[in-house]
Formats: structure tokens, C-alpha cells, sequence
């Protein structure tokens, strides 16, 4: 059956309706922690240097670092989840803030598509990175989004079922051409043959949740 490790940071989560299955686990990234209190779920691991949150929990299993480390509290996340055998994350609380903190996470969701699918939600706002691969969004969807290419061009790129398809075109790096596509109340795939994807989509955290619970993520 297929698993979530779902992580927490201390970002705006506004809205957040997440609700852990079975087989899922929760990750606090410092701050995180007391988001997660507000919301009624207990972490399965606590980590991070603590000086969002500015105490280290003792309810939970917990990791502490030291402020001078050269991963991100985020990061060190990441790899909890990657070592308790989860490919599939979802980060809440990592968009919007501090912009290098932002685009960092943007960077890890590069780093996890290697092996895994990643998602940030945040500020009514979710993004993905597909590297040499796809990802279909149901008929449900509506809205806006874009698809940027990330970390050089983007090769083979085809978009269907939306307003403004592609067939195995070429995205570049430093040009937007991606920016504001239209979901049209059908299926719609975005699939890219060589390369990376930096797929957002304005929605609902409600919306969202839906999607990660369908299986699209």
C-alpha cells in the first residue's frame, strides 16, 4: 500500500486539513511542532535545531542539531523520511517567508524526484518537480498552473488535457514560457522526457488533500 511521510515546518500552514492514514508518518521540522499541536497531530519524529520552536519536545522521539549545520532543518527532514523507507513527501509550511528558504525547498523537491514525488503547499499554492517522468491531475482540478523548466532545459515536454497543450516541446531554463496554463475539467498530464519540471498549481489546501488522497501525488 502506498505511504506519505508528511512534513511539517513552521511556515504558514493556514488552512491545512491533512489527516495521516495508516501506513503514513509525520515529520516536525522544528517550528513545525507546535503547528502540528494546533492541529490535533502528533508527530511520529521531532527534529531541526529547535530555534523556531525554542524548546526541544520531550513527548515525541527527537533529533537535535547544532544552529551551524550545512543542511537546512527541512532537509534533515528529508533524509528522516528517506531512512524510515518514504519516497513519497509532502512538506506543509515550506513556501512563502524568507525567499532563500523557499527557493532551497524548491530545491530539495528536485533533489527527492530522482527517487520519489515531493509536494509543497503553502499560501494557497502547491508545487511538485518532475524529473524524466509525469504526473497526471484529475478532472477535479481547476485553476491555474504552470510548468517551468529547473536546473537546465527541459526536453520532450507534452501537456494535455489543459488550455494550452505541447507535444514533446523544448522548455528553457530561462524562459517562461510555462507561466499560467488553465486546467479545462478533463484529465490533464504534463510529462517531460529529459530533464526536470517545476509544476505549480494555485489551489485550496482542501483541494490539495483531495488530490494527495486520490492517489495523484
Amino acid at each position: 500500500m502506498r505511504k506519505i511521510c508528511y512534513i511539517v515546518g513552521a511556515g504558514n500552514s493556514d488552512g491545512v486539513t491533512f489527516r495521516p492514514a495508516e501506513n503514513d508518518i509525520v515529520i516536525a521540522a522544528d517550528g513545525g511542532y507546535e503547528v502540528l499541536k494546533k492541529l490535533g497531530i502528533k508527530p511520529q519524529l521531532a527534529l531541526g535545531d529547535f530555534d523556531s520552536l525554542g524548546y526541544i519536545p520531550e513527548d515525541v522521539e527527537h533529533l537535535s542539531f547544532p544552529p551551524e549545520k550545512d543542511d537546512t532543518d527541512m532537509r534533515l527532514a528529508i533524509f528522516g523520511a528517506r531512512e524510515r523507507g518514504y519516497a513519497d513527501i509532502v512538506i506543509f509550511g515550506g513556501l512563502g517567508g524568507r525567499l532563500d528558504h523557499t527557493i532551497g525547498n524548491i530545491q530539495n523537491l528536485q533533489f527527492i524526484s530522482h527517487n520519489g514525488r515531493a509536494w509543497l503547499w503553502g499560501e494557497g499554492t502547491a508545487a511538485t518537480v518532475i524529473t524524466n517522468g509525469s504526473i497526471t491531475f484529475p478532472g477535479k482540478c481547476s485553476g491555474m498552473f504552470s510548468v517551468l523548466a529547473i536546473g537546465g532545459n527541459a526536453e520532450g515536454v507534452t501537456l494535455w488535457g489543459c488550455k494550452y497543450p505541447l507535444d514533446k516541446a523544448e522548455l528553457k531554463c530561462d524562459i517562461p514560457l510555462g507561466v499560467s496554463n488553465e486546467f479545462v475539467g478533463s484529465e490533464a498530464v504534463v510529462r517531460v522526457e529529459k530533464g526536470s519540471l517545476l509544476v505549480i498549481w494555485n489551489c485550496s489546501a482542501t483541494e490539495f488533500d483531495e488530490m494527495i488522497k486520490d492517489g495523484y501525488c
